[in-house]
């Protein structure tokens, strides 16, 4: 059986060890940062050799939004600005995920840890402010599914974070424990819109951010109450995956953290850094997939198809022109 983890690996090859434990922990998917680049051929070497070490074509995911947060670089990649001065409108937003989808499969990626459906707001974290879309939910709508048809046409599974909303969070969740003060009412009118507009998406990501109106004492992540709300009221049946253990934001071991992820209600827990002793422990903790974590996966799994035949030059020509110095069009 698969376990209910996505792990990395520590440089730009499998060491034996890796493999060995990915071999027994069985993942269902794997992660890879820019530690892990080097060029293409290394790159399709290394999606390879994860792939072969568990035996079965897992997903293997990367955050690649473009501007600040963005693995691939010139030039496996374009250099993609940020959602937040992205001009052309939603084509241009699916021109740019369609090219996107295709520089990730070139090396053996096919799973993208966006896009960002977060809303902006007067309390939104400089980190992420750059990362979102718009502070309009309709606009968020509009260029988040956009940019998840791009992907999906591109062959690469698109993951919606930051689930239920970060935007109105006051804190970088990387380095702190982020909270929101918004009434319900307020975060059903704005922040949680995007959400219950992309429900139907195969996976998404939860925030670690603690919900006053829903739960003043637990992040997202470790909150049944949030994630409860999550499923039942704005409609979310994907997979629910962790934003990475390893934030700041969470407290206790990474076993404990994985623990409390998983019995709030996701499916699985993400664990980025790469060190194979942490990997392990979180392993351990997580388990295998079942129930309806596993019926998730295999959805996610199932949704991850090849790409739709495609002229790649003559798109990147129309998203040039789309989004051409001084054409504002629709942005």
């Amino acid at each position: 059986m698969t376990g209910a983890v996505i792990l990395g690996c520590e440089g730009r090859r499998l060491t034996r060890s890796e493999a060995a434990f990915f071999a027994d922990a069985q993942p269902w998917g794997f992660i890879l940062f820019k530690r892990n680049v080097q060029d293409a051929a290394q790159l399709r070497a290394l999606t390879g050799s994860l792939r072969d070490a568990v035996g079965w074509d897992a997903p293997v995911f990367m955050d690649q939004e473009g501007g600040t947060v963005q693995r691939l670089r010139p030039p496996l990649a374009r250099n993609w600005p940020d959602a937040s001065t992205q001009p052309g409108g939603a084509r241009a937003v699916w021109l740019r995920h369609r090219l996107m989808a295709a520089e990730l499969r070139a090396v053996g990626v096919d799973g993208n840890c966006a896009p960002v459906i977060d809303v902006a707001g007067p309390s939104t974290h400089p980190f992420l402010a750059r990362r979102i879309w718009s502070g309009d939910p309709a606009r968020v709508i509009e260029l988040a599914r956009a940019a998840a048809q791009g992907l999906s046409d591109g062959g690469v599974l698109p993951v919606i974070k930051h689930l239920p909303g970060h935007g109105a969070a006051n804190a970088d969740s990387h380095v702190e424990l982020a909270r929101c003060h918004a009434p319900l009412a307020a975060l059903k009118a704005h922040d949680f819109r995007p959400v219950r507009a992309l429900a139907g998406q195969a996976a998404g990501m939860t925030s670690h951010v603690i919900y006053d109106a829903l739960d003043p004492e637990n992040p997202a992540t470790h909150s049944a109450r949030v994630l409860s709300y999550l499923r039942a009221e704005l409609g979310f049946d994907g997979l629910l995956m962790t934003d990475d253990l390893s934030m700041e934001a969470l407290g206790g071991s990474l076993a404990r953290r994985a623990e409390r992820a998983l019995a709030a209600g996701c499916d699985i827990v993400l664990h980025c850094s790469g060190d194979l002793s942490e990997m392990q422990a979180v392993a351990a903790a997580s388990g295998r997939l079942s129930g309806d974590a596993a019926r998730r996966a295999q959805k996610a799994q199932d949704a991850r198809r090849a790409p739709q035949p495609i002229d790649i030059a003559a798109l990147a020509a129309e998203f040039d022109a789309l989004t051409a110095s001084g054409n504002q069009t629709g942005a």
